[in-house]
């Protein structure tokens, strides 16, 4: 199982990046797929979610700012992050859940800097 994030970098406060997550060897639809975050000194926090059936779920900071997607054809979950703030820089890393939470697996995550 692989998981691997691109899409992240430094950008201005107020700016937009698009993460990407592509999963491979695992039955994608049928997993929810979630982004969290790592700060430094900080513990790892759920950002967004979104479920095999399409429902999402997000971190109220994030609500209003932060889109979670999937494209179950190409095996990937996208978190596209609008009006960023200095706040949101962290390292952000994918993660695969399966049904019933039997399996988790993680990508290496990303780095987002938000910063002028």
């Amino acid at each position: 199982v692989q998981l691997v994030e691109s899409g992240g970098g430094l950008v201005q406060p107020g700016g937009s990046l698009r993460l990407s997550c592509a999963a491979s060897g695992i039955t994608f639809s049928i997993y929810s797929m979630g982004w969290y975050r790592q700060a430094p000194g900080n513990q790892r926090e759920l950002v967004a979610r979104i479920f095999s059936s399409g429902s999402t779920y997000y971190e109220d900071s994030v609500k209003g700012r932060f889109t979670i997607s999937r494209d179950n054809a190409k095996n990937s979950v996208y978190l596209q992050m609008n009006s960023l703030r200095p706040e949101d820089t962290a390292v952000y890393y994918c993660k695969a859940t399966s049904p019933y939470g039997t399996n988790t697996y993680w990508g290496q995550g990303t780095q987002v800097t938000v910063s002028s």
